[in-house]
């Protein structure tokens, strides 16, 4: 498949979203392990790859600095601040703080992580809503004069915050959640993409892996994230599971998985999106990257999105907490 382009960045359609290796859905993995997913990433054709202030406490830009130094003319970096894990009252806490004086040495610090000198797309995590996202977006444009980063990027904002934030300083991306089961993009964020001419990248494409074989949410890990949402609660991902069928018939017929069946239904949907699955797992990294080569008719996409959208889906996205934090428009 022909490359997309990020702003001035041209990439491949599926990206590798590195935050499985070290946050959000249990331990780390170990160095050997990680080492086998970024260099096999590579060695298999990847040259998107996605990480974060937050993801780890800054364990997993270590570990992409530490790993990919030797490669980083081989691959488009993308990283994010604002969401950070600090000290509150000697505890680890999660925080949003989008203040200019915090971005820049936050970019800073992930710079000296990522043994890098630049970095080629660095995102807003999420907008702090304490602080005018003009005044944030203004902290990221002082980076790009100095060479720090090459282009801003944005996550989980909605389609009045993207045009104030891209009158300060062109936008070269928009990353939110985008799958069968999380349409919200389709209601403003994609189409105003479309008219600015920002890319558009999506995360959990594959829906943390119900797309990808996830039956029974009492396997997960004590502090995994997917425990705190309801689509994987008790309850609601036995409903769920019943909406796969029609993807499980359909992938049978094309000879492809359902995870790879999820993916080329996201890049379909425009020319300006990109997807960046992540996993701890070599053969599934293979596996997402080759999903890009599957051609769905519009027959196709009909019964796709039909069995599964929002309307069908058991579950909110996410829990009153972490759905207060981000600004895209919700159909919930």
């Amino acid at each position: 498949m022909n490359k997309r382009q990020i702003g001035n960045l041209s990439v491949q359609p599926i990206g590798l979203g590195c935050m499985n290796l070290d946050h959000a859905y249990g331990p780390s993995v170990s160095e050997e392990q990680g080492e086998r997913v970024l260099l096999g990433a590579l060695d298999a054709g990847y040259d998107f790859l996605d990480t974060a202030t937050l993801y780890g406490g800054g364990k997993n830009e270590e570990r992409i600095g530490r790993v990919l130094k030797k490669h980083r003319h081989r691959f488009t970096l993308a990283s994010k601040c604002v969401m950070a894990i600090v000290p509150v009252d000697g505890k680890p806490t999660r925080v949003i703080d989008g203040r200019p004086e915090t971005i820049k040495r936050q970019c800073e610090d992930s710079l000296r992580r990522l043994q890098t000198d630049v970095i080629d797309l660095y995102y807003l995590h999420r907008w702090d809503k304490k602080v005018p996202i003009e005044d944030s977006v203004g902290a990221l444009s002082d980076m790009v004069r100095k060479g720090h980063i090459r282009a801003i990027g944005l996550s989980e904002v909605g389609a009045v915050n993207l045009r104030k934030a891209h009158a300060v300083h062109p936008i070269a991306a928009m990353q939110s959640e985008y799958s069968l089961w999380t349409r919200d993009p389709e209601i403003a964020v994609l189409q105003a993409c479309k008219e600015l001419g920002v890319g558009f990248v999506a995360f959990s494409s594959v829906a943390r892996k119900f797309f990808g074989g996830l039956k029974d949410a009492s396997t997960l890990h004590e502090k995994d994230i997917r425990l705190s949402m309801a689509r994987f609660s008790k309850e609601n991902l036995p409903k769920n599971l019943t909406l796969l069928a029609p993807m499980e018939q359909l992938a049978g017929e094309l000879n492809c998985t359902v995870a790879q069946l999820a993916l080329a239904w996201v890049l379909a949907q425009g020319d300006h999106i990109c997807s960046i699955p992540g996993t701890t797992d070599v053969q599934h990294m293979k596996d997402n990257l080759a999903s890009q080569n599957i051609v769905l008719t519009a027959a196709h996409l009909t019964l796709l999105g039909e069995a599964i959208n929002q309307r069908t889906v058991h579950g909110a996205r996410y829990d009153a907490q972490s759905q207060s934090e981000v600004d895209t428009e919700s159909f919930a």
